[in-house]
Parts: C-alpha cells; sequence; structure tokens
C-alpha cells in the first residue's frame, strides 16, 4: 500500500500562508491597505480550505429587529441553511442567526488599537455579534415537526501575523485573554508565527433554564477559563484550521433555523405558517 507523509503535507499548507502573511507585513506599509491585505489573505484561505457550506466575508451582522454589531473581519456564517444575505453599499449584511464564528484580524498580537490591546478590540467586536437577538423555530425532520433548538454558540477569535515583545513568554497574552469576560471570552486564535491558541473553558449551558435567550448568555456569563493551549509554531495554522473546524463540525453543528415571520415584521407581513 502506497503512503504519503501527513506532516510534509501539513507543512507545505502552514509554509504557503505564512509566505502571504510575510509579504503582505513586509511590502505594504499604509495602515489601511496592509490591514485590507492581511484580512483578505486569511478570507482567502479560509475559503480555500473551509467546506462549501460555510461562506466566509468581512461583514457586519445583523437581527430581526434591525440592530447591528460592529463591523467584523471575518464572519463564517451558513450557506445552505440561511435563506438571505443582504449587500447594501459593498457591505454584507448578515443575519445574526446564520453565524458560525467571528475573528478580529490585525497585525500583531501585542499591539494596540483605538487605545486599547488588541486582544480587547478583538472581545468588543465578538461581544457586539453575540448580543444580537437571534430567532429559532421548528423545523420537519424525517417527515416530523421537531421543536426550535436551542440558539448554538458563536466562536469569537483573533488572527495575526506575529506577537512582538518575549516570544518566551506567555503569561502577559494570557493574562489580557483571562481578562475577557462573559460575551467578550476569546474561544480561540491564531499568530502565525508564534502559534495557534485555544482557551480551555469549563461550564455548561443550564438546561433548566427555559428562555432559550436567556440560557444562551448565562452559559458565556458563568464559564471560567481553566487553562489556555498554545500550539508548536511550525504548526500554527495548522493546528487552528484542525481546532476551528472541530468547533464548527463537533461543537456547533447546525445553526438553528430562522423564524421568518420575525423578519416579515419589518415590513409589515405576514407570511404562511403552515402548508
Amino acid at each position: 500500500m502506497n503512503k504519503i507523509d501527513l506532516k510534509y503535507l501539513f507543512e507545505g499548507l502552514q509554509n504557503q500562508m505564512i509566505s502571504q502573511l510575510s509579504t503582505n507585513r513586509k511590502f505594504i506599509t499604509h495602515a489601511g491597505s496592509k490591514g485590507d491585505s492581511l484580512e483578505n489573505a486569511w478570507i482567502e484561505w479560509l475559503r480555500k480550505y473551509l467546506p462549501n457550506r460555510y461562506s466566509v466575508d468581512k461583514a457586519i451582522v445583523i437581527d430581526f429587529k434591525g440592530n447591528t454589531s460592529q463591523q467584523i473581519d471575518i464572519v463564517i456564517y451558513d450557506n445552505w441553511f440561511t435563506p438571505f444575505i443582504f449587500s447594501q453599499n459593498g457591505f454584507h449584511y448578515i443575519p445574526a442567526e446564520g453565524v458560525y464564528a467571528v475573528f478580529e484580524v490585525k497585525p500583531d498580537i501585542s499591539g494596540r488599537s483605538e487605545g486599547i490591546t488588541n486582544v480587547q478590540y478583538a472581545a468588543e467586536k465578538i461581544e457586539s455579534v453575540r448580543k444580537l437577538k437571534r430567532t429559532t423555530t421548528s423545523i420537519i425532520s424525517v417527515g416530523q415537526k421537531q421543536k426550535p433548538r436551542g440558539l448554538t454558540k458563536i466562536v469569537g477569535g483573533i488572527l495575526t501575523s506575529t506577537k512582538s515583545g518575549s516570544r518566551n513568554n506567555n503569561e502577559t497574552l494570557k493574562k489580557h485573554l483571562t481578562g475577557q469576560k462573559g460575551l467578550k471570552g476569546i474561544d480561540f486564535g491564531c499568530v502565525a508565527d508564534y502559534g495557534s491558541f485555544f482557551v480551555d473553558y469549563v461550564g455548561g449551558e443550564n438546561q433548566d433554564i427555559t428562555d432559550i435567550e436567556k440560557r444562551y448568555k448565562d452559559y458565556y456569563l458563568k464559564r471560567k477559563v481553566k487553562n489556555i493551549n498554545f500550539s508548536k509554531v511550525e504548526n500554527s495554522l495548522v493546528s487552528f484550521f484542525l481546532q476551528l473546524t472541530r468547533y464548527l463540525q463537533q461543537s456547533i453543528g447546525t445553526v438553528a433555523a430562522i423564524d421568518l415571520q420575525a423578519y416579515s415584521n419589518s415590513i409589515n407581513e405576514e407570511i404562511d405558517k403552515e402548508l
């Protein structure tokens, strides 16, 4: 039986992305252009390797009441069951129900933006998405009507090219990450030339809470950081991608069905609930 060295293939994948990010950081000097270039590099890479059921874009997330998130550098969202994506003046507006994950992209995870650390900046972007109101409704599965499911988690993270400062000490970064609590909690991220990381939380949803939105928010408010795990630098992008895929497939699964009547109410229309 012929065999191929998977480690060799993963090394090739890692080197391709590192090269692209390093080129952008070195030769593009305008801050805005550099930021756009880095975002586009990450988006292009995720689009290439994620299954087609997931879409990846820069976007603003909306809810059925018209509330909006901040502008999000990368949104991974459902491409199968989300019935509409708005595009206006060059912006995508994605219903909150269709969102799987959101990321802030920065050149340096140790840097600062608008007077706060990049980690805090990313956390505020993540919170602006998680606090939006999401609907859920019944579906037909195997010919049977199923009750509305609970709200799925929205994974939040930060993606950067490098980490300035000490390369042998993660304590400051850990302090910044553990300081983001509640809806601001960061789940994982990647520093391309340093390593990926994920935050190991303890705590689960309280199934006794019948209000699905309250139960969802209660989970974020009460979960606690157990540990923060870092990958080897040579596996930064590969380990990040595997962690992302595990979140999408084994932790989130499929987003809940959207209550289309909630959105129809914004145009004062009634849709038929039964066929």
